[in-house]
């Protein structure tokens, strides 16, 4: 019951997507979120993949050429490595500042191409963890600490104290 109180009060956790807040307590369905994420986004890539053969027999049959073809699958490779480590990056540490945020937009249309990265790194967090919980739980953590210490060291904070009974005047 105080833990509920304690929530009002605190800081509350940033959500995560498909999960919400579940990841805090682990409660209503974080496993299967997570079981079905890592299927998910595994049948995603694996879609994806489909869908780039596809487009690369597609070149074949144009007959563009060796060197056209080999451009195709270093640029995809390249990009999907790319886009694995940066998504990986972003489970474990927010950009910070307006350098970052530039770098952000500019790795858009790599991101894109490299979806299958992308897709790859969430499946694999996921078998670890909700992706970013990491990040999420050590920022609510280091939110709850401050707000504990604030709380209970300022002087004459009435919610800090004991309860006392009432005095009786004689």
């Amino acid at each position: 019951m105080s833990g509920e109180h304690e929530m009002a009060t605190g800081p509350r956790p940033e959500p995560i997507r498909f999960f919400g807040t579940t990841w805090v307590e682990h409660d209503d369905g974080y496993a299967l979120r997570r079981a079905g994420l890592a299927v998910g986004s595994l049948a995603a890539a694996a879609a994806g993949a489909f869908v780039l053969r596809l487009g690369y027999e597609g070149l074949a049959i144009a007959q563009v050429g060796g060197l056209i073809n080999a451009m195709v699958v270093v640029a995809f490779a390249v990009c999907s490595a790319l886009a694995f480590r940066r998504t990986w990056e972003r489970f474990v540490r927010r950009p910070e500042g307006p350098a970052d945020a530039a770098a952000e937009r500019s790795m858009q249309s790599i991101m894109m191409i490299g979806f299958l990265g992308t897709l790859f790194a969430y499946f694999f967090r996921s078998l670890m963890e909700a992706p970013g919980e990491k990040l999420h739980r050590a920022e609510y953590d280091a939110a709850r600490a401050r707000h504990e210490r604030r709380r209970t060291t300022r002087t004459g904070n009435p919610a800090a104290r004991a309860p006392k009974g009432r005095r009786k005047h004689p």
